[in-house]
Protein backbone atom coordinates (compact mmCIF):
# COMPACT_ATOMS: atom_id res chain seq x y z
CA UNK A 1 0.00 0.00 0.00
CA UNK A 2 2.80 2.47 0.87
CA UNK A 3 4.69 1.83 -2.39
CA UNK A 4 1.63 2.70 -4.45
CA UNK A 5 1.25 6.00 -2.59
CA UNK A 6 4.81 7.03 -3.40
CA UNK A 7 4.33 6.27 -7.07
CA UNK A 8 1.05 8.17 -7.11
CA UNK A 9 2.55 11.28 -5.55
CA UNK A 10 5.45 11.21 -8.01
CA UNK A 11 3.01 10.82 -10.89
CA UNK A 12 0.83 13.71 -9.66
CA UNK A 13 3.85 15.97 -9.05
CA UNK A 14 5.25 15.28 -12.52
CA UNK A 15 2.01 15.94 -14.42
CA UNK A 16 0.83 18.92 -12.36
CA UNK A 17 3.68 21.15 -13.60
CA UNK A 18 3.17 23.63 -16.39
CA UNK A 19 5.10 23.05 -19.56
CA UNK A 20 7.90 25.45 -20.30
CA UNK A 21 6.97 27.79 -23.16
CA UNK A 22 8.91 27.24 -26.35
CA UNK A 23 10.76 30.54 -26.72
CA UNK A 24 11.97 29.72 -30.23
CA UNK A 25 8.42 29.93 -31.58
CA UNK A 26 7.79 33.50 -30.40
CA UNK A 27 6.71 35.81 -33.20
CA UNK A 28 8.64 39.11 -33.00
CA UNK A 29 5.77 40.85 -34.89
CA UNK A 30 8.14 42.55 -37.35
CA UNK A 31 9.85 41.34 -40.53
CA UNK A 32 12.95 39.16 -39.93
CA UNK A 33 15.40 41.83 -41.12
CA UNK A 34 13.92 44.45 -38.82
CA UNK A 35 13.79 41.94 -35.93
CA UNK A 36 17.50 41.20 -36.29
CA UNK A 37 18.34 44.93 -36.42
CA UNK A 38 16.30 45.65 -33.27
CA UNK A 39 17.79 42.59 -31.55
CA UNK A 40 21.31 43.75 -32.41
CA UNK A 41 20.63 47.20 -30.94
CA UNK A 42 19.12 45.74 -27.75
CA UNK A 43 22.06 43.34 -27.47
CA UNK A 44 24.52 46.24 -27.72
CA UNK A 45 22.67 48.15 -24.97
CA UNK A 46 22.70 45.17 -22.61
CA UNK A 47 26.32 44.39 -23.42
CA UNK A 48 27.49 47.97 -22.78
CA UNK A 49 25.42 48.75 -19.68
CA UNK A 50 25.81 45.36 -17.96
CA UNK A 51 23.01 43.23 -16.51
CA UNK A 52 19.81 45.28 -16.69
CA UNK A 53 16.23 44.91 -15.56
CA UNK A 54 13.49 45.13 -18.18
CA UNK A 55 12.49 48.64 -17.11
CA UNK A 56 16.11 49.87 -17.23
CA UNK A 57 16.51 48.28 -20.66
CA UNK A 58 13.40 50.15 -21.83
CA UNK A 59 14.80 53.45 -20.51
CA UNK A 60 18.12 52.90 -22.32
CA UNK A 61 16.31 51.83 -25.51
CA UNK A 62 14.23 55.05 -25.46
CA UNK A 63 17.40 57.11 -24.97
CA UNK A 64 19.13 55.29 -27.83
CA UNK A 65 16.11 55.84 -30.08
CA UNK A 66 15.92 52.31 -31.49
CA UNK A 67 13.72 52.33 -34.56
CA UNK A 68 11.32 49.42 -34.75
CA UNK A 69 10.36 49.30 -31.08
CA UNK A 70 6.82 50.59 -30.71
CA UNK A 71 6.27 49.96 -26.98
CA UNK A 72 7.64 48.36 -23.86
CA UNK A 73 5.45 45.32 -24.51
CA UNK A 74 6.98 44.96 -27.97
CA UNK A 75 10.45 45.20 -26.41
CA UNK A 76 9.55 42.43 -23.94
CA UNK A 77 8.48 40.21 -26.85
CA UNK A 78 11.77 40.97 -28.60
CA UNK A 79 13.72 40.12 -25.42
CA UNK A 80 11.92 36.77 -25.15
CA UNK A 81 12.67 36.13 -28.83
CA UNK A 82 16.34 36.90 -28.17
CA UNK A 83 16.37 34.55 -25.15
CA UNK A 84 14.95 31.80 -27.35
CA UNK A 85 17.83 32.32 -29.76
CA UNK A 86 20.35 32.16 -26.89
CA UNK A 87 21.39 35.80 -27.34
CA UNK A 88 20.43 36.69 -23.75
CA UNK A 89 20.28 35.01 -20.37
CA UNK A 90 17.81 35.81 -17.61
CA UNK A 91 19.24 35.94 -14.08
CA UNK A 92 17.37 36.04 -10.80
CA UNK A 93 18.73 37.92 -7.78
CA UNK A 94 17.03 37.51 -4.42
CA UNK A 95 16.95 40.86 -2.67
CA UNK A 96 15.39 40.32 0.72
CA UNK A 97 11.95 38.87 0.18
CA UNK A 98 11.69 40.05 -3.42
CA UNK A 99 13.27 38.84 -6.64
CA UNK A 100 15.05 40.93 -9.25
CA UNK A 101 15.30 39.58 -12.79
CA UNK A 102 18.26 40.79 -14.84
CA UNK A 103 19.04 40.38 -18.53
CA UNK A 104 22.64 39.62 -19.44
CA UNK A 105 24.64 38.40 -22.41
CA UNK A 106 26.18 34.91 -22.24
CA UNK A 107 29.67 36.43 -22.69
CA UNK A 108 29.24 38.53 -19.53
CA UNK A 109 28.28 35.44 -17.56
CA UNK A 110 31.29 33.49 -18.80
CA UNK A 111 33.66 36.36 -18.02
CA UNK A 112 32.22 36.76 -14.54
CA UNK A 113 32.37 33.00 -13.96
CA UNK A 114 36.04 32.78 -14.96
CA UNK A 115 37.16 35.71 -12.82
CA UNK A 116 35.45 34.43 -9.67
CA UNK A 117 36.32 30.78 -9.34
CA UNK A 118 35.86 29.52 -5.82
CA UNK A 119 37.26 26.14 -4.97
CA UNK A 120 35.09 24.21 -2.55
CA UNK A 121 36.75 22.96 0.60
CA UNK A 122 36.24 19.22 0.68
CA UNK A 123 36.48 17.18 3.83
CA UNK A 124 37.50 13.68 2.84
CA UNK A 125 38.34 12.38 6.31
CA UNK A 126 36.25 12.46 9.44
CA UNK A 127 37.95 14.15 12.37
CA UNK A 128 39.16 11.72 14.97
CA UNK A 129 37.43 11.73 18.34
CA UNK A 130 40.72 11.08 20.15
CA UNK A 131 42.28 14.27 18.73
CA UNK A 132 39.34 16.33 19.96
CA UNK A 133 39.48 14.86 23.49
CA UNK A 134 43.22 15.48 23.92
Amino acid sequence: MWVGGGATTTFVRYFSRKRVPNLRKINPKVPPQEASAVAHNLYQIIKEKGPLTVSNTWNHAKEAGISGLSSKTHMKIMLKWMRGRKMLKLLCNHVGSSKKFLLSTPEELQAAGQSVTLKPKLETEKPSLRKQQI
